[in-house]
């Protein structure tokens, strides 16, 4: 199908695409990897008139270490990602995750900003965002304010990202040493949306969990940080007993949709079993 009539504006600057959403409001949508919004505009879901193109905003690329911090550009792309020595090294959750994204051509093209200000709840990097304790710098007429990832996502195509602002950077703690990690991700095929999906950070403490961070992948309106889960490892000793009582919890809090992907019941129990791979992966990695 094609999309409606709209009109294209391609700021060069920040401060001239924050100047044309607050003059455009509600009718403006950002343009930024397109894979999302542009399907979306061809089936009518959405009917922008006006298109702000971001892509030529040097200021919105890159990634840098800033003392302990990851700084990543909203407009990174997920090669970028993949291929960066930085998030190799000191988020390589991030680098490991973004290979599991669709397929080359739009990990080429689809950017970090775009999977999380999206809000979908089958995008990948809201979970892996909160698992990560990150936290998102947005910036509009008012100026600039940072949120953090854990409670930035409201529900479906919903979160705290106002529509006269633009996500700037995604700020996040390099892992200390020793940190274990792991995203779990269920799927019909190579490159698809999760089924169910499981991000993990951790850390231990002799042979007990002294830092734990869940987060899930498309069995709620949203991306979910299951704190229970997280409270049955939390100073526990890791082990098959508390490890299945963090998959209960989880699977206790998911609101999954039914879909071709399965239905209710099938996307709870493997929401339940993408934790337990997750955790048992991440404990692997922890030193």
């Amino acid at each position: 199908m094609i999309p409606p009539r709209f009109e294209y504006h391609s700021p060069r600057s920040l401060s001239e695409a924050v100047a044309l959403l607050g003059k455009l409001g509600s009718e403006a949508k950002l343009l930024a990897g397109g894979h999302s919004l542009l399907p979306m505009m061809k089936l009518r879901f959405a009917q922008p008139e006006h298109l702000i193109d971001i892509n030529r905003i040097p200021e919105l690329r890159g990634i840098r270490e800033d003392g302990g911090t990851v700084v990543i550009g909203a407009m990174t792309s997920e090669s970028e990602l993949i291929n960066s020595p930085i998030v190799q090294a000191r988020l390589p959750l991030l680098a490991e995750a973004a290979k599991m994204i669709a397929d080359p051509q739009v990990r080429n093209r689809g950017t970090i900003g775009g999977d999380i200000a999206h809000g979908d709840p089958g995008n990948d990097h809201p979970a892996l965002s909160i698992a990560i304790e990150a936290s998102f710098v947005l910036e509009g007429p008012k100026g600039r304010r940072t949120v953090a990832a854990d409670g930035f996502f409201l529900g479906t195509y919903m979160t705290l990202l106002q529509e006269d602002e633009v996500m700037c950077e995604i700020h996040a703690p390099a892992f200390v040493q020793g940190t274990g990690w792991a995203y779990e991700k269920l799927k019909r095929k190579t490159g698809d949306w999760a089924t169910a999906g499981c991000a993990v950070v951790m850390r231990k403490s002799g042979d007990a969990v002294s830092h734990v961070r869940i987060a899930l992948t498309n069995v709620a309106p949203s991306a979910l940080r299951v704190e229970a889960a997280e409270a049955a490892l939390l100073n526990q000793p890791f082990n098959a007993a508390t490890v299945q009582a963090a998959a209960d919890a989880a699977a206790a809090a998911c609101d999954p949709a039914e879909d071709l992907r399965g239905d209710i019941e099938y996307k709870t129990a493997m929401a339940g079993e993408m934790v337990k791979r997750a955790l048992n992966k991440a404990w692997a990695l922890c030193s």
